[in-house]
């Protein structure tokens, strides 16, 4: 039994390699850079010629830019949109038994601060939510047609392997060089955000969980619980004896996406998934660098 895992260089792509390996599925990782198969899921003729290739039990689709910013809309939809486009349509075409992921997220649903659902209502505040609702429709449209296409709308994760440009990784490598002398200011904008700090390596355990079973095709995939990064601070802080207030000085005016984040797990908790890493966890395994 075989996977293609496109985007395979992101931290979801790391951990859902390793746990295909575990469970005895044989992972082709797709990735534009690094050391894997050097493909670009936007060319329908590469995914179309690894598809019949290799014809896998298993696509997976988590490629994507995750800037929500205007000026990355062409690359996303590309990549999120067209590259969904691409997958559904090359495996309708060449091998149709295959089941495929297609990654949705939590910020393309209407967001007032409560719970969201898979059943929640789109809304298109974003160019990065254009493409990720594009994609979801594509994946219903395909089902239509007799693929088993599924969707699961990931919540904010975090692992070791998250880039330094995101919030949480760039505190805990600030605490990291703190805690061994440095002096240094973290700038930030507004610390009450609260949102779920889910492992990714458990993550990528529910994507698995959704795409084995052929009864649910939509689910959001998260802990339900949420953290603002004033609760990461501390957390983070506290583990190396030092007070966050000593090294972080808040940006004025700033205006964040999102006040609050939080997903309804409960279909995802039907089929027995729950998140094992804990968020005290979490920051010691993302100071430690551990996973």
């Amino acid at each position: 039994m075989k996977a293609i895992i496109f985007g395979a260089g992101g931290q979801d792509g790391h951990y859902l390699y390793d746990l295909c390996k575990l469970r005895g599925i044989e992972p082709i990782g797709v990735s534009r850079t690094g050391a894997w198969v050097r493909g670009d899921v936007s060319c329908f003729a590469q995914v179309k010629q690894l598809i019949r290739t290799h014809r896998p039990a298993y696509v997976f689709h988590i490629a994507a830019n995750s800037s929500t910013r205007h000026d990355a809309l062409f690359e996303n939809h590309e990549t999120i949109s067209t590259g969904a486009l691409n997958v559904l349509e090359a495996v309708k075409r060449y091998h149709p038994d295959a089941k495929v992921f297609v990654t949705g997220s939590g910020i393309q649903f209407r967001n007032t601060g409560d719970v969201i659902s898979e059943k929640s209502e789109f809304q298109a505040s974003t160019a990065y939510s254009v493409a990720r609702i594009q994609s979801a429709y594509a994946a219903r449209y395909f089902r239509s047609l007799d693929i088993r296409a599924y969707v699961g709308y990931l919540f904010h994760h975090e692992s070791p392997r998250r880039k330094p440009d995101h919030v949480s990784k760039m505190i805990a490598l600030a605490v990291q060089r703190i805690s061994k002398g440095s002096c240094e200011v973290i700038e930030l904008g507004n610390i009450d955000v609260e949102k779920e700090w889910t492992f990714a390596g458990d993550v990528a355990q529910a994507i698995l969980t959704l795409i084995e079973q052929d009864d649910i095709y939509e689910a959001a995939i998260g802990s339900g619980v949420t953290y603002s990064i004033k609760d990461w601070l501390e957390q983070c802080f506290g583990l190396i004896g030092k007070d966050w207030r000593e090294y972080v000085r808040l940006r004025q005016g700033f205006i964040p996406e999102y006040l609050r984040l939080v997903s309804n797990p409960t279909t995802i908790n039907t089929l027995g998934w729950r998140p094992k890493v804990t968020f005290p966890d979490l920051a010691q395994m993302m100071i430690a660098g551990d996973d």
